[in-house]
């Protein structure tokens, strides 16, 4: 019972400020968050295109290597950066 008032009494004091943010600042983040998406598309592109020239050398020498492992994480991080603005938009609204 003391601890509910307690709990109680303690909860009432956490602020909730609102989130209007000014202007300027969120076009320069939306800026900043724009060139870093499109920064990470162009290098998951980057990632595939020499993961597949390496393969392709590779092939060609008879060499055997972990290549579709590398594939694999390249294309685990292009599905990360897709993915990264819907995720926090579902996190945080």
């Amino acid at each position: 019972m003391l601890t509910k008032a307690a709990s109680l009494f303690l909860a009432a004091a956490v602020p909730n400020p609102g989130r209007n943010a000014p202007a300027e600042l969120t076009n320069k983040v939306n800026l900043v968050l724009g060139i870093a998406a499109w920064a990470g598309t162009a290098a998951g592109v980057a990632g595939v295109l020499v993961t597949g020239a390496m393969m392709a050398i590779s092939l060609k020498r008879g060499e055997s290597s972990e290549h579709m492992g590398r594939l694999g994480m390249v294309l685990g991080g292009c599905v990360l950066v897709s993915t990264a603005g819907p995720l926090i938009q579902f996190v945080f609204a």
